[in-house]
């Protein structure tokens, strides 16, 4: 799979340029002449009204990780460094280490992401947590992964973003974006959501795709945003389920600066509560590729 560029997904490019200042009407002398091209310009012009924004910008690849590699060695370290600790500020039950038996290569493209029930520095459990921070961060643009996810109660993946001035404002006020986030107890249901001072926790801005008749533990499956100055769109396998725009927060705006890429398993936390003897482990996480987009 060779990354190029691509069109916008969030919605179908406009036959005709967007209207007011981008379709000017234009001015016409009462020349006789003219007169029968009038109502075809008057349609064009209605038209560019009915079918409303610019014409989308194709996507320009600037950034990518395709996991290429032999099996057990670990993700290039030009691209991701790693959180190592617990808790993470959300009673999560993990060790997320920095070794290869919880963050790897698997030789066959794809990244392993794997939670294990062991005894670990005080911990029953062991997993990942990786980042870009300090190595890529970018603000607006096109940021998708392919994943299959794991399965079970109290497993708590996610493809998410945090500010780059997260170390110096911390959070919520840095603002957080997640791709994806899932349940391993809701195995065909995904969510999206933003988190900003007033706005954060529980009082995320979110919604939920569901997958029909299908499983995200059973196949691979492309998670995707693309964020602009106004909004940010939110896409599974390019189907559009969720926007959020510059006015909807009830608190201030905290997407207007550059984010970097984190990918974990958690282990337990508000979000999934504890696993329990119906969780079977180890719990792997597999990403095919993660990439970046920039607006042409």
């Amino acid at each position: 799979m060779t990354p190029g560029r691509r069109r916008r997904l969030d919605e179908a490019a406009p036959l005709f340029p967007a209207a007011s200042r981008h379709c000017p009407a234009p001015r016409y002398r009462a020349d006789p002449r003219v007169r029968p091209v009038l109502p075809l310009l008057l349609l064009l012009l209605l038209a560019c009204d009915s079918f409303g924004a610019e014409p989308d910008p194709d996507w320009t690849l600037v950034w990518s990780d395709e996991f290429d590699g032999p099996a057990g060695q670990l993700p290039n370290s030009a691209n991701w460094t790693f959180d190592i600790g617990t808790g993470w500020g959300n009673r999560q039950l993990e060790y997320d280490t920095d070794r290869p038996e919880n963050v790897s290569l698997d030789g066959n493209g794809n990244l392993a992401i794997t939670a294990r029930r062991e005894s670990y520095r005080g911990s029953a459990y062991t997993s990942g947590r990786i980042k870009t921070q300090g190595l890529f961060e970018q603000a607006y643009g096109r940021f998708e992964a392919r994943i299959r996810l794991p399965a079970g109660q109290g497993i708590w993946p996610a493809f998410w973003m945090l500010g780059a001035d997260f170390d110096t404002v911390g959070w919520p006020e840095c603002g957080e974006i997640d791709i994806m986030e899932y349940r391993g107890q809701e195995p065909s249901i995904v969510h999206g959501t933003v988190h900003g001072p007033g706005y954060f926790g529980g009082g995320g801005l979110t919604a939920r795709h569901l997958l029909s008749g299908a499983r995200f533990d059973t196949g691979f499956h492309e998670f995707a945003i693309e964020w602009t100055e106004e909004r940010i769109v939110w896409f599974v396998d390019g189907q559009r389920y969720h926007a959020v725009d510059r006015d909807d927060p009830p608190g201030r705006w905290a997407f207007d600066h550059s984010f970097f890429i984190l990918l974990n398993v958690a282990v337990g936390g508000t979000f999934v509560g504890p696993p329990n003897q119906s969780t079977t482990f180890p719990q792997t996480m597999l990403v095919d590729w993660v990439r970046v987009y920039r607006a042409e």
